[in-house]
């Protein structure tokens, strides 16, 4: 990759920006001082800028605690995004949602550079689990869980089987967890709903094989580690072998 468009890759400036700095002798490349914009480098080699060492990894995967109240998408010109949530430097590498939370919808949010490893995430063919913890109206019963284990009609689509266990059933509302592994427009909310039970608030907790982080509170975020990403990657690898 060219220098200039690595750097303003990484939102170090503007393609011009970056070429005035690159003019001034302020980056350096494998040690020496480099003042053609036009050559090569390899993200993930070391770079520096005014002296100070550049992490030029341009694949990135990040884990958010996403936040009530706040869209799941790249931007919005009337609310705020999970995007705005991020460091510019995430969007200037590409760094995009695996799918969506609903705006009322708190928890795990995943977000990575590599879309082909997003597409391969969201393929309904590789039945990616996953978890939601949910607050519903009103005492649930036993045919529920069978209900979600059955299938439901929700008029467009019929649910795939899902899992769904009580944690605690009260006459005002109950807790509990459900497993799902398609993710339809608002599909649990609609899915309780079919049962008779509104979802007063919902919470992703695991993605495949991701557990959120519980030290991260609502709007934090945090790179996933290699280890992480790669049993992420390789869960859905093994579902669909």
């Amino acid at each position: 990759m060219r220098l200039d468009r690595l750097l303003s890759t990484l939102a170090v400036g503007s393609r011009s920006q970056v070429k005035e700095l690159i003019r001034q002798g302020r980056v350096q490349v494998r040690e020496t001082t480099a003042w053609d914009a036009a050559m090569e480098v390899v993200p993930g080699e070391v770079v520096w800028v005014n002296d100070v060492p550049l992490d030029t990894r341009v694949i990135r995967h990040v884990m958010m605690n996403k936040p009530a109240g706040v869209l799941t998408a790249a931007r919005d010109s009337k609310q705020p995004t999970v995007l705005d949530l991020l460091p510019s430097l995430y969007q200037s590498c590409g760094c995009m949602p695996v799918g969506r939370l609903d705006k009322d919808t708190e928890g795990l949010l995943l977000f990575t550079s590599d879309g082909q490893a997003a597409h391969r995430l969201l393929s309904p063919k590789r039945l990616v689990p996953k978890v939601y913890q949910a607050r519903v109206t009103g005492r649930l019963q036993p045919d529920a869980v069978a209900a979600f284990k059955c299938g439901l009609n929700l008029g467009d689509f019929v649910s795939m089987p899902a899992t769904l266990h009580i944690l605690d059933a009260q006459e005002e509302s109950s807790l509990a967890e459900v497993t799902v592994c398609e993710g339809k427009f608002h599909q649990v909310k609609r899915m309780f709903s079919a049962c008779g039970h509104e979802v007063l608030a919902l919470k992703r907790l695991r993605f495949g094989g991701l557990q959120l982080d519980d030290t991260l509170a609502p709007g934090e975020w945090r790179e996933l580690s290699d280890e992480e990403w790669n049993l992420l990657v390789k869960g859905v690898e093994d579902v669909a072998g």
